[in-house]
């Protein structure tokens, strides 16, 4: 019975070995979350200071587009801000968001609604007509981020 209950302990350890990763999901896992963003703090939702417009061009609809300059930030190559999109009937859709210059890609952290923000990190994925400009002329030319928000605001502000 000893000897039993010894070589089912023994045996109780000889799990099967831990799956090692792959490059690419090793890769990936490491872009999905950054020490940056796991530590990463919503801005006070706007307008609270200053909204910048830009143009979007024709992809604009029936929205104006507005960046708060106060949640303008950069880090890790990582440029993130709040957008707010406003109709002609004064209705706001207002997100933080991260734009990734290296690859181009977005991701929402949060959205707002009725003065507050919502909602847990999306996945990073292709920007939208409205984050092209933020992307090619604004934050991440040639697909380098800005080095400080306030190059970003001098870029938005001309």
């Amino acid at each position: 019975m000893r000897l039993r209950l010894l070589l089912v302990a023994a045996l109780a350890g000889c799990g099967a070995p831990p799956v090692e990763k792959s490059d690419w999901e090793l890769k990936h896992e490491s872009q999905l979350q950054s020490p940056t963003e796991a530590a990463l703090r919503l801005p006070p939702y706007p307008p609270r200071g200053e909204l910048l417009e830009f143009s979007p061009g024709p992809a604009s609809g029936a929205f104006r587009f507005f960046i708060d300059a106060d949640s303008l930030s950069v880090a890790d190559g990582i440029v993130r801000y709040t957008l707010v999109a406003r109709s002609a009937q004064g209705v706001q859709n207002v997100s933080y968001e991260g734009m990734r210059c290296e690859s181009g890609e977005v991701r929402i952290y949060a959205v707002g609604r009725d003065g507050a923000w919502s909602g847990k990190p999306g996945e990073w994925r292709s920007p939208l007509p409205w984050h092209r400009p933020l992307y090619r002329e604004y934050f991440c030319r040639f697909r380098q981020a800005i080095h400080s928000p306030a190059e970003g605001l001098a870029a938005l502000r001309r």
